[in-house]
């Protein structure tokens, strides 16, 4: 049954890119929109591969991988560790409760104008903003996961007397484990948006650069191979981490039948 649902879930996602694809011809096809603004599919698809075959979309992608894992590792650590230490006192999360409902609604485009004041443009500014975006879900899913462990683990860990740091380890975390990966899935979604973002602002390699130097000439191919390329990328990297979260809390989900 459940691999029926996931070929089912598989052929929808198939078609349904057949489809956007087909309604791209049609529309190319009627001349509703220049061909300077919108190529045809196989155009673009073209120019994907004279991109990969070289070197220049290959490094474009390499140069927002970079930039994208570095933001969302920094902000991931940083997140599951204030969340952790956040989550386990209920006085801390009385205490940070307004700061973080300031700050959390901010978003991260709007403190792009103070990180170039203080850091210029470059790769600091740029990390700096994909941080402070995707910091928030992991922060708060920790958060969340460890403030609804089951009571009755703290009254073992007291009775094995374990440490503060020894029962977020062995005992918090992995309880809090399905809310974290959740988090984190979702902020690597907001570190690449950020990052091609910041590449646009900053003028670093990367498919974003890639992408407005093909808007700013008129090379629509082009453009539209960069959109393919990042959305193939994004695909991958949900992927992946959908995968590695069925892996590694498979056990937290109830079983379909």
């Amino acid at each position: 049954m459940k691999r029926h649902r996931l070929f089912v879930e598989n052929l929808v996602s198939v078609l349904g890119l057949a489809a956007l694809v087909g309604v791209w011809q049609l529309i190319a096809m009627s001349g509703l929109a220049s061909p300077a603004f919108l190529p045809k599919p196989a155009a673009a698809f073209q120019a994907v591969g004279r991109g990969i075959a070289d070197g220049s979309l290959v490094a474009s992608l390499l140069a927002t991988v970079w930039q994208l894992f570095e933001g969302w590792l920094l902000a991931s650590v940083l997140g599951v560790s204030l969340g952790a230490v956040i989550g386990l006192s209920p006085r801390l999360r009385e205490l940070f409760q307004p700061t973080l409902e300031f700050l959390r609604p901010l978003p991260a485009p709007a403190i792009v104008p103070l990180a170039i004041a203080l850091l210029g443009l470059g790769p600091s500014m740029v990390l700096v903003v994909i941080v402070f975006g995707s910091v928030w879900p992991p922060m708060l899913a920790t958060i969340q996961g460890l403030s609804l462990v089951e009571p009755r683990l703290n009254e073992v860990a007291q009775m094995l007397k374990l440490s503060r740091a020894a029962f977020v380890w062995k005992i918090g975390l992995p309880s809090a484990l399905p809310d974290v990966l959740t988090g984190m899935r979702v902020s690597v979604s907001i570190a690449l948006i950020l990052a091609v973002l910041g590449e646009m602002l900053a003028g670093q390699p990367g498919l974003g650069q890639t992408i407005l130097l093909a808007a700013r000439s008129f090379r629509a191919y082009d453009l539209f191979a960069g959109l393919i390329v990042l959305s193939c990328l994004g695909i991958a990297i949900n992927s992946l981490l959908r995968l590695a979260e069925a892996r590694l809390v498979g056990w937290s989900r109830p079983a379909t039948h």
